[in-house]
């Protein structure tokens, strides 16, 4: 059996635990995990106790982020780590070009050498903060048309949120597998070790790599108990090991450069598990969209799945939104998103169709690219857009032909220079907003 048709077989079968930020347990044999204590003198099945802590213990424990696992082989032993290439990879603080204040869009990234795997395939457009002070983050992409054999990844910065465009992933973790197809999102605690497989010839998508505060369920304050993402619908796997002692490459990200070692087994040996330190999978079309039902366009805040805090109460140093599915039924109202200029700076991407406030079609938004407006660059509907909101009839609509959605964070993103000079970075940019005319009548 083939290794796509072997992933597939596998990523149908998978079973999962429920439930964003839960205390999950769960083993891949009976009796691996430990009752009544975390570290017994002899752990079950001759495995060896871990633990693998994604915040400080002394953290708030709301805030508390950790899993004991229990392996086969001790994550301590292996061979020391040298550098590797860093390929593709950028990581900040971003230095190579000036901060642009202009709007820049991106085609999809061409497809890459054969071979490609996932590690190999990622593309950095930019970012901010600091990785290794632990804020702000980074916007990548990724393009693969070959399974990561023998070869685990981990990143140290930060946590990774894997969006993908086209083509089905399976996510071997220590904690067990996880299926992504496009529409889902896939997300990666900081430190976990794991290996990509394809579930089609060619993958393609985005990742936003969070260095501050884990991303978490928003508040919802005056929407009450309900609605946005449901904690229910964000799935963790279950415990599934590997018991394979044979050569395995082990990548791990730490302060922006890549590092590599040979283990002589590997490393996705955890045979069972509990605690809050998980990946997780969710499918965006579960989003319980929330939205005016009288006037005007909500502010895009109110499509946040996910939201990584900072020190400031309502400044993300970086939010997930989605444009999900929805209907629109506002009166008197220009349905698409307004003209706009915000303190935030927004990375949008299309997994799918067309976005209400773009044109579609070659050279215009399309679902692999992207588009970046930075702090307090002026954007909105283009030309064709508004002309025809303008004139639209205004009864209940259905917007559902596509799935769009944006990173948003506090600083400006600053691009790196493969970004900027690219020859898939769509020159004249700024012509969508032509012909926008006067029609001021004093």
């Amino acid at each position: 059996m083939g290794g796509i048709e072997q992933a597939r077989k596998t990523a149908e079968g998978l079973a999962y635990s429920t439930g964003f930020g839960n205390q999950h347990s769960s083993e891949a044999v009976p009796g691996a995990l430990p009752h009544g204590r975390n570290s017994p003198q002899r752990a079950p099945l001759g495995l060896y106790a871990e633990q693998l802590s994604g915040s400080a213990f002394t953290e708030p424990r709301a805030h508390n982020h950790r899993s004991w696992l229990y392996r086969i082989r001790p994550s301590a032993a292996h061979p020391p780590f040298v550098r590797a290439d860093n390929g593709a990879l950028r990581t900040a603080p971003f230095t190579e070009t000036v901060p642009d204040p202009n709007r820049l869009r991106w085609d999809p990234l061409p497809e890459p050498a054969p071979g490609t795997d996932f590690v190999a395939g990622l593309w950095t457009l930019g970012g901010n903060g600091d990785a290794a002070q632990r804020t702000g983050m980074a916007v990548h992409l990724y393009s693969a048309n070959a399974a990561m054999t023998d070869r685990v990844f981990s990143d140290s910065d930060g946590e990774l949120l894997i969006v993908p465009q086209h083509g089905g992933l399976l996510l071997r973790t220590e904690l067990g597998l996880l299926r992504a197809e496009p529409g889902h999102v896939a997300l990666i605690p900081r430190g976990v070790r794991f290996r990509v497989e394809l579930l089609d010839e060619t993958a393609r998508g985005y990742v936003c790599e969070n260095y501050g505060r884990p991303f978490t369920l928003p508040d919802l304050g005056p929407i009450g108990a309900n609605g946005l993402a449901n904690a229910r619908d964000f799935l963790a796997p279950v415990a599934a090991y590997e018991d394979v002692e044979r050569p395995v490459e082990v990548i791990n990200k730490y302060c922006g450069n890549l590092w590599t070692a040979t283990y002589d087994h590997s490393p996705l040996d955890v045979v069972a598990w509990h605690g809050n330190h998980a990946p997780y999978v969710y499918d965006l079309r579960r989003f319980n969209v929330i939205g005016s039902i009288s006037y005007d366009h909500p502010d895009p805040s109110i499509f946040t799945v996910l939201t990584s805090p900072s020190d400031t109460p309502g400044l993300a140093g970086v939010d997930f939104v989605v444009f999900a599915p929805r209907w629109l039924v506002g009166e008197d109202t220009f349905r698409p998103p307004y003209f706009h200029r915000n303190v935030m700076s927004e990375y949008m991407g299309l997994i799918e169709g067309a976005y209400d406030a773009k044109t579609a079609g070659k050279g215009g938004f399309v679902p692999g690219g992207g588009s970046l407006h930075t702090m307090m660059s002026a954007h909105g509907p283009d030309r064709e857009t508004f002309d025809k909101a303008s004139a639209a009839e205004l009864k209940p609509q259905k917007i559902d032909d596509g799935l769009a959605f944006m990173f948003e964070t506090r600083w400006p993103v600053i691009t790196t220079a493969q970004a900027a000079t690219a020859d898939h970075l769509q020159q004249g940019y700024d012509d969508v907003w032509q012909g926008l005319s006067r029609n001021f009548r004093p």
